[in-house]
């Protein structure tokens, strides 16, 4: 019996992951297809089309679909090997084909668009309309106005783009994978943590290489040595392997599948009506078009530019007087960085970490979510997991009530691709008048524990935690009725909100005073020592803004012009940024091609986003400072209107009902030192 098809006999119904084998997911997949086609099937058959007989039938259809594949693809970005990778290539464009099936299928289109033309005569909640709304839109944004010939391009172009972008992620996977800088004498590590050291000693025991150190591409290992190595050379060296992934014209190379892409997607937009790829996915965001977008950019630019460029001609002078450097180098510019902040406020990462150890920074995270949302976590061995390093929690109320399941995953693995990222294995809706409760994951490459020391995380780590269990919280308390408007289920320049703003809290002295403890003495973090990291929390902000604007450009550009003009990827990309370069090129790399967020992952024409939502975040996290970072009645309002509202409404009409006012850039500069507080 596939344990796939099956009813999971699991705590909650959680994904049965001790049962599931590889050669399960195939057959899973295509039987889960039947039985959703069945589903399409009987709602086509309905005499009356209506709201309950049509579109909320569409989005409980496929429920079994939507399960197994949650769990395949989750499966392929943090716990993959050749077997699923190769598997993946045949399931994607099944799936492709059977969404393909529904929203081309032209009687299915003429119900929906019965209902639709029906709405204003329909007694509906916003939330049913805005369902109508996105269920109609859905089929005329993908295809379902086309004639025959048109409908049968466009599914080739969905295929292909679905094989591309797998291709393009297995590349980037496997370029991280395969380099290894080797070290065999100590000399080399002048400069680096003892713990880093540590760490690069483990690394190389379990790669079979005992007695050296080994560093790797993977977060953990990269960042740290170019923060603190002193060899100039050595750091040079990792810098351009980081930053020659998947651009050296062998197998791996994903520079032809960036141009395939780009001409696919070009042409699937054209072919709906729209002048680019941007224009297209723009209709359905806050930032409405690309001129918008633009505009956005290039006014943080305006800001941003000037104090980027006092940031770094402050660290070549300081780099000069320091060894004598006469040209800054990107592979120079956190190891000065590092070396600068710590001379002017007196704090670096390695003074930090020991009172960041993971364990205790996810019970703050824990504690800070149960005092503003009244929620607590608790460790549920019975859930079954993919891997013995994640850890599956029972989320309930303070009543006892239960609210999710959440699992946690924060190493880096061989089978794991880099970064983090949340994602849930079961959607939450109601059905026939039953609360289903979702599944959240959260997925992290932090430092690794050694033989002598406990995980201790960076302070970013712990904001880069703190911001994947915002988006948890998006998904944990969300209350909707439709698993479509349900979570993170809101237009993509608003899905950022929830996590960015939980970042705050993790610069907040009530906050930290809950959790940041010494791993050794049990010491409290002192209060000088958060004020030291208030007061560095804006350091280099200007360059760091400017960085992010840089891809943002480069993506907009990507998405914005005729990709068939585009004849050299990295002519391009230094076109798309020449505004925004402050330090010299490094020839040989290319940023582009492991680029995963805009050609593996969903922020295509979208990485602007993160900006975007930080005027959000800054903004609605003032009103949390105005009245108290846990005050009840502000988290409640941030709960109900944000969190748990998820895409049931337009999110500026979300965002003003918490704020009670439209969102405003102001709280944004001056969190980012970009003006002065005189200038608000």
């Amino acid at each position: 019996m596939n344990p796939l098809l099956s009813n999971f006999d699991t705590p909650f119904d959680t994904s049965p992951f001790h049962l599931i084998q590889t050669d399960h997911f195939l057959p899973a997949i295509q039987e889960a297809i039947k039985l959703a086609k069945i589903e399409i099937e009987e709602i086509k058959k309905v005499a009356t089309p209506d709201f309950k007989n049509t579109i909320a039938a569409l989005d409980n259809a496929g429920e079994k679909l939507n399960i197994v594949s949650s769990i395949f693809f989750n499966l392929n970005s943090a716990e993959t090997n050749d077997k699923i990778q190769a598997l993946a290539r045949e399931i994607s464009p099944l799936l492709t084909a059977h969404g393909n099936d529904i929203l081309l299928d032209e009687n299915l289109f003429d119900l929906v668009q019965k209902v639709h033309q029906q709405k204003d005569q329909l007694q509906l909640t916003e939330e049913e309309k805005t369902l109508l709304d996105k269920t109609y839109k859905s089929f005329v944004r993908n295809g379902a106005n086309l004639n025959g010939d048109q409908k049968l391009r466009l599914r080739e172009i969905d295929r292909d783009l679905s094989q591309l972008s797998l291709k393009f992620g297995e590349n980037v996977l496997a370029e991280t994978n395969k380099y290894e800088l080797v070290l065999e004498n100590e000399k080399d590590l002048d400069g680096l943590p003892e713990a880093v050291k540590e760490a690069a000693a483990q690394t190389a025991e379990e790669k079979g290489k005992a007695g050296k150190w080994v560093f790797t591409l993977a977060y953990p290992s990269y960042v740290p040595f170019l923060t603190y190595a002193d060899s100039r050379d050595l750091r040079k060296e990792l810098f351009i392997a980081f930053n020659t992934k998947a651009c050296k014209g062998d197998e791996l190379d994903n520079k032809e599948h960036i141009l395939d892409m780009l001409k696919l997607k070009n042409e699937r937009a054209v072919l709906l009506g729209y002048a680019s790829f941007s224009d297209f996915v723009l209709e359905e965001r806050m930032a409405k078009s690309g001129p918008e977008v633009m505009e956005f950019l290039h006014n943080l630019l305006e800001k941003a530019k000037p104090k980027a460029q006092e940031e770094v001609a402050e660290l070549e002078a300081f780099a000069k007087s320091l060894e004598d450097i006469d040209i800054l180098q990107k592979w120079d510019f956190g190891y000065y960085s590092e070396k600068l902040k710590k001379q002017k406020f007196e704090v670096d990462d390695e003074l930090l970490r020991p009172y960041f150890k993971l364990e205790n920074v996810i019970e703050g995270v824990f504690s800070t979510a149960s005092k503003l949302y009244g929620i607590q976590f608790l460790v549920n061995k019975e859930i079954p997991v993919y891997h013995p390093e994640v850890t599956a929690y029972e989320v309930k109320d303070l009543k006892g009530k239960h609210l999710a399941v959440f699992y946690a995953d924060f190493f880096p693995r061989a089978g794991k691709r880099n970064g983090a990222w949340m994602t849930s294995f079961r959607g939450q809706k109601i059905k026939d008048g039953v609360d289903q409760r979702p599944h959240i994951s959260i997925v992290c490459n932090f430092t690794k524990p050694t033989k002598t020391k406990p995980s201790l995380l960076t302070f970013n780590e712990v904001t880069t935690l703190f911001h994947e269990f915002g988006h948890a919280l998006h998904g944990m308390l969300a209350k909707g009725n439709y698993e479509s408007l349900s979570g993170t289920s809101v237009f993509w320049d608003f899905v950022e909100l929830p996590s960015q703003i939980f970042e705050n809290w993790c610069y907040e002295k009530e906050c930290l005073d809950m959790f940041a403890q010494h791993y050794q003495t049990g010491e409290t973090i002192p209060a000088s020592l958060i004020e030291k990291i208030k007061n560095a929390s804006n350091f280099h902000q200007g360059y760091q803004t400017l960085r992010q604007i840089s891809f943002s450009l480069l993506d907009m550009a990507f998405h914005s012009v005729d990709p068939g003009f585009i004849s050299d990827i990295k002519e391009f990309e230094q076109e798309a940024m020449k505004e925004t370069n402050l330090l010299p090129d490094v020839e040989g790399t290319l940023m582009s091609t492991s680029f995963s967020h805009i050609f593996q992952g969903g922020y295509a024409a979208g990485y602007y986003s993160y900006k975007w939502a930080e005027v959000l975040d800054a903004d609605a996290f003032e009103l949390f400072q105005e009245k108290g970072i846990f005050d009840p009645e502000t988290a409640e309002s941030f709960m109900t209107n944000i969190l748990s509202a998820g895409g049931t409404e337009h999110p500026s009409i979300l965002f003003e009902r918490f704020r009670g006012r439209a969102p405003k850039p102001d709280a944004l500069l001056k969190r980012a030192g970009l003006v002065s507080t005189k200038d608000q």
